[in-house]
């Protein structure tokens, strides 16, 4: 078992001081302020003139026989001195050191750089504009692709240009997309989009066979439910948006939910099978018997809201009995293998890690709890803290020879080897990390008004070294775009291996890339993170790695005839392709990209809640029903 990583000993000449140095002066000073000399200062005598000449020169020859106390800036074991075994301050102080009181202490505050960094434009507002402009052409070029080749279909294949059904044919790429282009401002493309649903969805939901729970909700229904609220169904929108009514979306999405509901209701415990038959409204476990951990428990944000906009609690108790339930399982420091039986309802195997089948369980707890914080639902939030202290404790590493932060896998539960595996898809969690400490709001805020407690300010840490290692993944390759999976050097267990490629990068001997592992597919974690991490902590460097991400894109998936492919090889030049473009390259990667180049008054993230498919839904306390 590993120690935990020291982030709250990190910076702690500022966020974590526990005491602050006071001016012997000032201690003076302010006990004659608030002294009753102060209120009879009129009838000063001269004795107590004299008196106060006496304190005076006290004062001076304590301060030129002191020797100066220990700063803060030693770390917190010789704040001030230390205490030794009479229980008095020594090693910093003069012969009065006795009498001397320890300044209460304060909340954390920032560090004179990040003072610094607000104080001044964070950046160029037109640079940024251009680049926004940038990944909106970018997105026009994709959903022109997928329009000319594959239109209905649920993914384009860029390279072959045609279209595939991987989704149950629902049309996913149009319903993920619909709401990125609202977000754009791109009223053909909203046209287009929203008119096809209006047109064809409810006779395919009726009419498809199996379709993935999970996928399907994440996806349709939770594209349904964001395209609802963005043009106006709930009278807090602007109400302009083009395309049809915005009835048509809650009514699809109702539609789609009442046959996926099935899901829940045939299963004999609380936790849901993992594919739904929408033509006959049957449901049935996967192959193998076991759900994924991830995808039962990422259900909930979508449920919830469409209960909110029907007044139908069916949705938000169904979907809620799943969390409910993993309340009272066993767990590892708040950790939970990655699969979970829906027959038993207990969870399966020892595996545990934050990438796929564990990642999003993680992601929910918070955001579910941040949609409905006026619910009786703490629960979630604890077990949320729970589960990061466990990650922390048990999960985080740094790579050798260069540090970098990562979480690593148990793939044979607490007991077993510690493998120095992390997937792309567990870049999801700086920022899932940072919303959680701040609720949304900026760093800056949540200091200034001592919301933030000092393990608010450990995941924030946390936070943006995993970003740093996550954007690490894209730079150390040729390409400069991420693998689906990278392995970390790490103290006394090197993997061995091959690297991205990029000779040049600082950590080519920290990141390892094995030859099954190289491809990306357009994933969007990364920028989730960055978007995210901007948004709280103002500083431009997470823009400036987005854009550089957004840039190899550019060059290496662009294809000249419409769409974006994904890559078999991220560590060769030219890169190796792989003929596909997922849904989640217009409904989240171009997103997360185009708000994070935008003014941070669009889609705040105090006031909505992304669900894990990107898709923004307003918080409830913020939101008004018809």
């Amino acid at each position: 078992m590993s120690k935990s990583l020291p982030y709250s000993m990190k910076d702690v000449h500022y966020d974590n001081a526990k005491f602050r140095q006071r001016s012997f002066v000032k201690v003076i000073t302010n006990n004659l302020l608030n002294s009753k000399m102060k209120r009879d200062h009129i009838k000063c005598s001269t004795g107590k003139f004299l008196a106060l000449l006496m304190i005076g020169g006290l004062a001076y020859l304590m301060l030129t026989h002191t020797s100066p106390v220990h700063s803060v800036s030693h770390g917190l074991s010789n704040d001030i001195g230390v205490t030794g075994g009479d229980g008095l301050l020594v090693g910093g102080g003069g012969r009065f050191k006795r009498f001397w009181r320890k300044p209460p202490r304060l909340p954390p505050q920032l560090s004179p750089d990040e003072i610094g960094n607000n104080s001044k434009q964070l950046d160029s507002g037109s640079e940024w504009i251009a680049r926004q402009q940038s990944v909106k052409n970018a997105f026009v070029h994709a959903w022109g692709g997928y329009k000319k080749y594959a239109m209905g279909y649920d993914e384009l294949m860029p390279l072959s240009q045609k279209g595939v059904d991987g989704l149950g044919g629902l049309g996913a790429t149009v319903v993920d997309a619909l709401d990125t282009a609202m977000i754009m401002g791109l009223d053909e493309v909203v046209n287009e989009a929203g008119s096809w649903i209006e047109t064809h969805l409810a006779e395919k939901i009726n009419k498809k066979g199996q379709v993935n729970l999970f996928e399907t909700t994440i996806r349709v229904l939770g594209g349904l439910l964001s395209a609802y609220h963005l043009s106006g169904g709930e009278n807090v929108g602007n109400g302009t948006q083009k395309g049809p009514k915005p009835i048509v979306y809650l009514e699809n999405a109702k539609n789609l939910a009442d046959c996926l509901i099935t899901a829940f209701t045939s299963s004999p415990t609380a936790i849901p099978y993992s594919d739904v038959n929408l033509r006959d409204r049957s449901a049935h476990p996967a192959p193998g018997e076991v759900s994924s951990t991830s995808e039962v428990s990422t259900l909930q944000l979508e449920f919830n809201y469409l209960s909110f906009l029907t007044g139908d609690p069916k949705y938000s108790l169904e979907s809620m009995k799943v969390l409910e339930h993993m309340k009272t399982l066993p767990k590892v420091e708040g950790l939970v293998p990655i699969y979970i039986s829906p027959h038993s309802g207990d969870f399966s195997g020892d595996n545990i890690r934050l990438g796929s089948r564990g990642d999003s369980y993680y992601e929910y707890l918070i955001k579910v709890w941040l949609q409905h914080k006026g619910n009786n639902w703490t629960y979630l939030h604890d077990m949320y803290v729970d589960a990061m202290k466990g990650v922390r404790h048990l999960l985080v590493r740094k790579s050798v020879p260069n540090g970098l932060v990562f979480v690593g896998e148990l793939p044979y539960g607490p007991n077993g080897a510690f493998s120095p595996k992390m997937d792309h898809l567990v870049c999801f969690l700086p920022g899932t990390l940072a919303l959680g400490a701040t609720r949304g709001i900026t760093k800056k805020e949540a200091m200034k008004d001592n919301l933030l407690t000092f393990e608010d300010l450990e995941n924030l840490k946390l936070a943006e070294d995993l970003a740093k290692t996550c954007f690490e993944m894209y730079s150390v390759t040729s390409t400069g775009l991420a693998p689906e999976i990278a392995y970390f050097n790490v103290e006394g267990n090197s993997e061995g291996g091959p690297g991205g490629g990029n000779k040049s990068s600082e950590y080519v001997n920290d990141i390892i890339i094995k030859p099954l592992d190289r491809h990306n597919l357009l994933r969007p974690e990364t920028v989730e993170s960055l978007f995210v991490l901007y948004r709280i902590t103002e500083d431009p460097k997470y823009r400036e790695w987005g854009w550089q991400i957004f840039e190899a894109f550019e060059k290496h998936t662009k294809v000249s005839s419409g769409g974006y492919t994904s890559l078999d090889d991220v560590t060769t030049l030219p890169p190796q392709t792989r003929d596909k473009m997922e849904t989640f390259f217009l409904g989240e990667t171009l997103k997360y990209l185009y708000l994070l180049f935008a003014d941070t008054n669009l889609i705040p993230l105090d006031k909505f809640v992304f669900n894990t498919e990107a898709h923004p839904f307003p918080i409830t306390s913020t939101a008004k029903r018809e």
